[in-house]
């Protein structure tokens, strides 16, 4: 071989070190990362908002209905009024009226000045079982013999209050320290105009009855527990009794055994 023949010139290797300091002068790559683990990763729970009840809407109400409604007579328009019967005790009307509504109508109606019952107690020795004043006599209406309250009419123009203290003296004898009214009701208000008051008589002091002459009573005092096991039996049915009796052992919080 010629010895002018040039020989290829030697590849120049970089050296190791060199290598590493372009591989350092790459492009930077991000940081590594540790991957967020998701499983392990706990999620802060949304915070609970407490439920808002809303209460449903009331229904609109109908224009103008309350306003061209016309008003409810309370009361009946009288047109005549004629007394058929005429007795010591009541008397008995035939009434020709327009009712509340508007509807025209006839009524035959007892007129009464109304009456007082007396519930008289004596509870010195057991405020919650109290001894009860009734009376038995013979009611001819009923056909039999009926357990009662004292009771009676009112006179013409009588206060209540001392039309019952007339009542419980003339039936039974006994007076009262304290009096206090119970309740009112009507017995029977389809045809009878009789209002009933009731009054609780306490402080019970024993006297002398004088009865009127028509009137035949045996009075007892009987305590509250049997007279509601009378009550529970049938053996009471007379109205102002049973109402007078049940409310008064209510008000005391006593319980009928069933």
């Amino acid at each position: 071989m010629p010895s002018d023949e040039k020989k290829p010139a030697a590849v120049k290797k970089t050296p190791a070190k060199t290598v590493k300091k372009v591989a350092k002068k790459s492009p930077a790559k991000s940081p590594k990362k540790s991957p967020t683990k998701l499983t392990k990763t706990k999620a802060a729970k949304p915070a609970k908002v407490p439920a808002v009840k809303r209460k449903p809407a009331k229904p609109a109400k109908k224009p103008g209905k309350a306003a061209t409604a016309a008003p409810v007579q309370e009361t009946a328009q009288l047109l005549s009024s004629e007394v058929v019967y005429q007795g010591p005790l009541f008397r008995v009307l035939h009434d020709k009226l327009i009712e509340p509504g508007g509807r025209a109508s006839e009524r035959d109606v007892i007129r009464h000045n109304g009456s007082v019952v007396i519930l008289a107690i004596d509870a010195r020795k057991n405020k919650k079982n109290p001894w009860i004043v009734i009376e038995r006599q013979y009611r001819h209406a009923a056909k039999q013999f009926m357990w009662e309250l004292p009771a009676g009419k009112l006179e013409a123009g009588e206060d209540p209050l001392a039309g019952a203290k007339r009542e419980l003296a003339e039936e039974t004898g006994y007076g009262a320290k304290n009096w206090k009214p119970l309740l009112e009701y009507y017995a029977s208000p389809g045809f009878l105009g009789e209002s009933m008051k009731v009054f609780l008589a306490e402080g019970l002091m024993a006297g002398d009855a004088h009865p009127e002459d028509d009137e035949q009573i045996d009075f007892r005092l009987v305590k509250l527990s049997d007279l509601l096991k009378m009550i529970d039996k049938g053996a009471i049915l007379d109205g102002k009794t049973l109402s007078s009796v049940l409310l008064y052992a209510r008000r005391l919080g006593v319980k009928r055994k069933k």
